[in-house]
């Protein structure tokens, strides 16, 4: 593959390897360019550009991403896309990921410009999630790189595969009673316990109480034999110290095994591995109840999966194991990656205008109405928005909606409605984020009193906007100052959502600073807003 700056004569049937701005809008890297590209890139008063120019034997970066993904494929994933040099494999339903470690290095140590990601081994993964992913940092590469690639993956056991939960098990759960323990703690630990199996198309089956005693758990384990469940979970009223204790006592008792007492997880270390005839039976801390990740997730995936779990594989939780500062249970995978199938070039980005407030400084007038050069303040924040690369287009409107909404008629715009607007702007971004479709992988948030911002601005955050490089909160400049609007990366919405009173998100962008980027305009109009009449006669006489 060639590759460097030639002049516009030459450039037609090559590859952009940058993004560039013409004077109609932008040309995309990746994209093959033609005549009437080369003669948009003249009328801007370019003469020569950055290329990419395949070379006999080669592949481009797409087709030779879906080769190694299809060469990746195996039962339970899905290999797809074959975009801006990307293709995944998506679980085809809910399981345990793995990975053959070893053969992902060698595969990723063939070229440096051919590389495969995937989650972690043992990761538990939903339908649909991306499992894998194959992306190339080239243009192209020589079809023979890619061969040497797909016969690593081929010629060994599937380098990456999902085995999937098994949905016909039969779980019990015994939870241990004490004198005073109250009522709501064991509802507290039946809850969480049916949402994690939930997450793996499983459900209770059967449920016994019964005393924190050797013969109580001992009947109860009867009780779960005879209702032939597959695995029993024991949530006792006080933890498992020792294996004389009186959970594993019971279960001994009743002929059953003490596999391992113990997990290198924290939260979990206090948990028992047993078996009594076909059922497995997993002693878990008080520590479970709560829906936060937990050791014992890590081994109920496992068995709900149908793998072997031995105590040697217990012993090997450690490295990773320590969970306890982690606030929550994660966000999947699937969200956090819904973005690889969507071309990095940001298309996907939507704009969400912020017109609902009461323009109380304003006086009596909607200063969403008030007229700027003939026309209402909100079209000219609006056909910005439309006039550049963000797609859809949504409004809120909360104050005086039909006046506005009438204001908008023709224009190609989606209206949110904000019946709460006097609860102040978090309202509105509630409001906005909550209309904007799913792929959009972020979106501009604009306000529709600032007529002065362009285009040519908005475009400039998009080009920005770059998730894979942690580029996921762009803000314009002006001398320095920092302005509006902001494109914030979809990662940031459910924090938006959650904010209240009448202020924004900007708490966030201190919070991720390491995210931010900051982009350099000449336009002032990213600086002003117009919300007092002395503000638009100032901008009016210029």
């Amino acid at each position: 593959m060639k590759f460097g700056e030639v002049t516009l004569d030459a450039a037609a049937g090559t590859i952009l390897a940058h993004s560039v701005r013409v004077t109609d809008g932008v040309l995309r890297k990746g994209r093959r360019l033609n005549e009437e590209d080369v003669t948009r890139m003249r009328q801007a008063g370019l003469n020569a550009v950055t290329v990419a120019e395949l070379e006999d034997g080669d592949l481009d970066e797409n087709a030779a991403a879906l080769r190694l993904a299809e060469a990746l494929d195996a039962p339970g994933l899905s290999a797809s896309g074959g975009r801006t040099g990307r293709a995944n494999l998506r679980a085809d339903s809910a399981g345990v990921a793995l990975i053959d470690v070893e053969t992902i290095h060698r595969m990723n140590a063939v070229d440096e410009a051919l590389t495969i990601s995937t989650v972690r081994p043992f990761d538990a993964v939903a339908a649909g999630q991306v499992t894998a992913t194959v992306k190339l940092i080239t243009f192209g590469l020589p079809a023979s790189t890619v061969d040497a690639c797909v016969a690593i993956a081929r010629a060994e056991n599937p380098p990456v595969r999902v085995a999937p939960y098994d949905t016909s098990l039969k779980i019990g759960l015994v939870q241990t009673v004490l004198p005073g323990l109250k009522e709501s703690i064991i509802a507290k630990a039946t809850s969480a316990t049916a949402a994690r199996l939930a997450d793996m198309g499983l459900a209770i089956d059967t449920e016994r109480h019964c005393a924190h005693s050797t013969a109580g758990v001992t009947e109860a384990l009867a009780e779960m034999t005879t209702a032939k469940c597959d695995i029993v979970l024991v949530l006792g009223a006080s933890a498992i110290v020792d294996r004389r204790d009186i959970v594993p006592a019971a279960i001994t008792a009743a002929g059953g095994q003490i596999d391992h007492l113990g997990l290198p997880v924290d939260p979990g270390n206090l948990m028992l591995f047993a078996r009594l005839g076909d059922m497995r039976v997993l002693g878990i801390p008080g520590s479970a109840r709560s829906p936060r990740l937990h050791g014992f997730d890590w081994v109920l995936q496992r068995l709900v999966a149908r793998l072997a779990v031995t105590p040697e594989d217990l012993t090997r939780m450690g490295v990773g194991g320590l969970l306890k500062e982690m606030p929550s249970r994660p966000m999947s995978r699937e969200d956090e990656d819904m973005a690889l199938d969507i071309p990095e070039d940001a298309q996907s980005v939507g704009g969400l205008l912020l017109a609902a407030g009461q323009s109380r400084r304003m006086g009596k007038a909607n200063k969403m109405l008030v007229e700027i050069d003939g026309i209402p303040m909100v079209v000219h924040a609006a056909r910005a928005l439309i006039a550049s690369g963000a797609n859809p287009v949504v409004v809120v409107l909360g104050h005086e909606p039909a006046a506005v909404e009438a204001a908008l008629e023709g224009l190609p715009v989606t209206i949110a409605r904000n019946p709460d607007y006097t609860g102040g702007l978090s309202t509105s971004l509630q409001a906005g984020i909550a209309a904007l479709p799913d792929h959009c992988t972020g979106a501009v948030i604009a306000l529709g009193d600032m007529p002065g911002v362009t285009p040519a601005d908005i475009d400039s955050l998009i080009e920005a906007f770059d998730p894979a490089a942690g580029h996921t909160i762009c803000v314009p400049t002006h001398h320095g100052k920092r302005g509006n609007p902001v494109l914030w990366g979809q990662r940031y919405f459910a924090e938006m959502s959650g904010v209240s009173g009448d202020v924004g998100a900007r708490h966030l962008i201190g919070e991720n600073a390491d995210q931010v980027v900051e982009v350099a305009r000449d336009n002032p109009g990213v600086l002003i807003d117009l919300d007092t009449p002395e503000a638009v006669a100032a901008h009016l006489r210029g």
